[in-house]
């Protein structure tokens, strides 16, 4: 598909004086469960304008064409809005993407990630702005998936934390019915090991430090799975000062205190959840779960917090948040969301028929359209059903229509055929 793969930002917009107005990008998507894989699709977006804005799809629609999602519409809809490149968040969008759209809010271009989304019936969601030139992609995340995630919880797999000669290992345990395995499967559901780079922790941090004068807070913990619950109780830190810094623990410390498989993600996935939120300043990879007095010297720090939620005693006993209550810069906060990731694993396990027939739906339809593409793409092979929607997909918009787009028009036809 890299004949689609756009990544320059030439598409600009001139006003009647002659000066360059800004470009308008928009997004799309289900955005459930949200996690640093969508983070990086619309940090790529938004870098290829000025202003972005996300449309977001109803349960109703994700229910018709995906299956059910795991977060309701409302907590999707307040996860897109606090990522840090986001600039206005349309909710409700249409789960095939249309011209009409993009003029309705005044967007240049669409942009999405190099893998396939189809609706329930097999049809490319984005065919129509990818035919009139209105579609650039960006690269998907390797690594990460809601289908992946999904799967973490309902099989108990713990590799994703592994540590030691085995801890980039690709293989997973368990069955391969939740993207949980390397082997031969869609190229978009079945997961590979997210592989941490520094580029990619500096593409996501701000990398500006606390100004002089700005009150500095200071919050840890695991942040799994990062959900409404993390983000409410981020947003009233923040609240508290002016520079927000967020200590991760590592993954040993996590399931000592979280036990089973926690946690679901590990730390480098969580570093670039956190770090997405447009409330956290500053990531500590690995913080100390005691909060010491050397941390909080080393980081200034004028405020700890923690939220309602019970802290368990360090190995010997004492409490992690002993040194910042003794200086009077300790403070409980009621974030208002009662959301935990605990909670979250107790909705899949509930409704794991449902998921695991999503997900198994959703990948058979992603091998067949992919199959289908590399068809066209290698064998040229196209059927005479197929030569006639060609010839009418010309007259709708014209001879130019690019071979990657008419690629994948074909590849969800043939797709409809053998399914």
């Amino acid at each position: 598909m890299n004949g689609m793969h756009e990544n320059n930002n030439n598409t600009t917009k001139m006003s009647g004086s002659g000066d360059r107005s800004e470009v308008r990008v928009w997004g799309d998507g289900c955005y459930d469960m949200v996690h640093f894989g969508h983070a990086n699709s619309l940090r790529q977006a938004k870098a290829l304008g000025d202003y972005l804005v996300v449309g977001v799809h109803t349960d109703e629609e994700i229910t018709k064409h995906k299956g059910p999602p795991v977060f309701t519409e409302q907590e999707r809809y307040k996860m897109v809005r606090a990522i840090k490149w986001v600039d206005d968040v349309v909710e409700g969008a249409p789960y095939v993407t249309t011209l009409e759209t993009l003029d309705k809010y005044n967007c240049d271009f669409c942009v999405h990630g190099d893998d396939i989304t189809m609706t329930a019936d097999g049809v490319d969601t984005y065919h129509l702005v990818k035919a009139a030139g209105r579609y650039k992609e960006v690269q998907r995340t390797a690594g990460v998936s809601t289908t992946d995630l999904v799967g973490r919880m309902l099989l108990l797999t713990r590799q994703h934390f592994r540590q030691g000669p085995l801890e980039y290992e690709v293989g997973r345990e368990g069955p391969s019915s939740m993207g949980q395995d390397s082997d031969a499967r869609s190229p978009y559901t079945g997961c590979s090991q997210f592989l941490p780079t520094t580029q990619k922790i500096i593409q996501f941090s701000d990398g500006k430090p606390p100004k002089t004068g700005d009150r500095i807070v200071y919050v840890c913990g695991a942040y799994d799975l990062f959900h409404v619950g993390h983000l409410d109780f981020l947003e009233k830190a923040r609240d508290q000062g002016d520079y927000l810094i967020v200590g991760l623990h590592t993954d040993p410390i996590v399931n000592r205190y979280k036990g089973s498989n926690y946690p679901i993600m590990n730390l480098h996935e969580r570093v670039l959840s956190v770090l997405a939120c447009k409330y956290v300043s500053e990531v500590v990879i690995g913080a100390p779960y005691p909060v010491t007095k050397e941390l909080m010297d080393h980081f200034k720090v004028d405020i700890v917090c923690h939220g309602l939620t019970p802290i368990m005693p360090d190995i010997d006993g004492s409490d992690p948040y002993e040194v910042p209550k003794k200086m009077g810069k300790f403070m409980f906060l009621e974030s208002g969301n009662g959301m935990t990731t605990e909670k979250i694993v107790e909705r899949i396990i509930q409704h794991r028929l449902e998921f695991e027939n999503r997900n198994k739906r959703k990948e058979k339809k992603e091998i067949a359209a992919f199959a289908a593409f590399n068809n066209v793409q290698e064998k040229g092979y196209i059927s005479p059903l197929l030569q006639q929607r060609r010839v009418k997909h010309r007259l709708d918009y014209g001879s130019t229509d690019r071979d990657s787009s008419w690629s994948l028009i074909c590849c969800c036809c043939l797709f409809k055929l053998v399914s």
